[in-house]
């Protein structure tokens, strides 16, 4: 639309160049004076018959007024003038037509701004969201904020972006926000302490493992919390504990879930000697083309070689707590009361792994 209207304006102004190169010289006189003289004789007339000026006056006014016109149209006529040549003509109609579209290009790529228009389109505050720059629409929320700092609601809708944007401290401080006013939640606690620790570069800080172990207190099944609790026991070297709580995490996520990948690396890390149980990657991709129970009878594969390491290796508190948590999926009540009875007689021999186990046999609505 720009350059059509830049296209219509240089037409209008060759136009204008052209139009008079195009007419030859006309000869003629003005004849303003000769009307003025001619209203004149009009107006005696109108005076003598309304009386107003005798027959006498009347005809010596005429006989003066006739005088001036006949003077005034010898002054007017023209003089014979010499046209422009041809040639000339059209000399400069070439150069009109080539110069000033040329012109105005130039002069509009030197101190113009092509790329500009829609920027400026984009910028506007009623133009649809979907066209306007990110940084616009924090600019806005921002600018609404300075005005209401105690709108929580904002707070909470800003910060996200900020951690997406890599504005990791100005995200915290959004959380911090938002927490205040909006009041504690789980998520909230959650979201405070995963932006503290993006700021520190990864490293959970003590004010951020503070907001997960709140978060953890008002839902302790949430899984992002426990990859972050069991992230900072890695941290801090408890290695053993971060190990306990991933593999908590584990025994609750389904065979498709989308974190189970992350949550199995990070078990390897810190115990790589104890795999969790549990479909691979490559596993999991495979199964996507069994029938129900082929898928089925893969599973059960797998519990069975976590049964018999187990019968091998019955120290393994984690592995105990993974075979009941599969026995309890694949619907077998059996196995699972022989599964807790035979993982107590393994872990009796260290009372703190025996009194892990049964609490969680109890979580889980398992007693005897």
């Amino acid at each position: 639309m720009l350059w059509l209207i830049f296209i219509l304006m240089t037409a209008a102004a060759i136009f204008a160049v052209l139009w008079p190169l195009s007419r030859r010289s006309a000869q003629s006189f003005s004849g303003t004076g000769i009307a003025v003289y001619r209203d004149q004789l009009e107006e005696i007339e109108r005076d003598r018959a309304a009386g107003l000026i005798g027959a006498a006056e009347a005809d010596a006014a005429r006989v003066e007024v006739s005088r001036r016109l006949l003077s005034v149209a010898d002054e007017g006529r023209p003089e014979t003038q010499t046209p422009a040549p041809v040639w000339r003509r059209r000399a400069v109609a070439l150069v009109a037509l080539i110069a000033l579209p040329l012109g105005a290009v130039a002069l509009y790529l030197l101190l113009g701004s092509p790329q500009l228009a829609n920027e400026l389109v984009a910028a506007r505050p009623d133009a649809p969201l979907e066209q306007r720059p990110i940084e616009s629409l924090v600019a806005q929320v921002e600018s609404h904020l300075e005005r209401n700092p105690n709108d929580g609601r904002g707070w909470e809708v800003l910060a996200p972006v900020y951690l997406q944007t890599g504005r990791f401290d100005d995200a915290a401080k959004a959380r911090r926000n938002a927490l205040r006013l909006l009041g504690a939640t789980a998520t909230r606690e959650a979201d405070l302490g995963e932006a503290l620790t993006a700021a520190a570069g990864g490293i959970v800080t003590v004010e951020a493992k503070a907001a997960f172990e709140r978060a953890a207190a008002l839902d302790p099944a949430d899984i992002r919390i426990g990859f972050y609790r069991g992230l900072a026991a890695e941290q801090d070297g408890k290695t053993a504990d971060a190990a306990r709580i991933w593999s908590e995490i584990l025994a609750r996520l389904p065979a498709d879930a989308p974190y189970r990948e992350l949550i199995v690396s990070a078990l390897d890390r810190v115990n790589p000697n104890q795999r969790a149980a549990g479909p691979t990657a490559d596993e999991m991709a495979a199964a996507q083309n069994l029938s129900a129970d082929q898928r089925a009878d893969m599973v059960r594969g797998m519990v069975g070689r976590l049964a018999e390491r187990l019968k091998n290796d019955g120290s393994d508190l984690d592995g105990w707590r993974r075979l009941v948590q599969a026995y309890i999926v694949l619907g077998e009540p059996d196995n699972v009361r022989s599964t807790v009875a035979a993982a107590r007689k393994a872990l009796g021999s260290d009372p703190a792994k025996q009194r892990q186990f049964d609490e969680f046999a109890k979580a889980l609505g398992i007693e005897g």
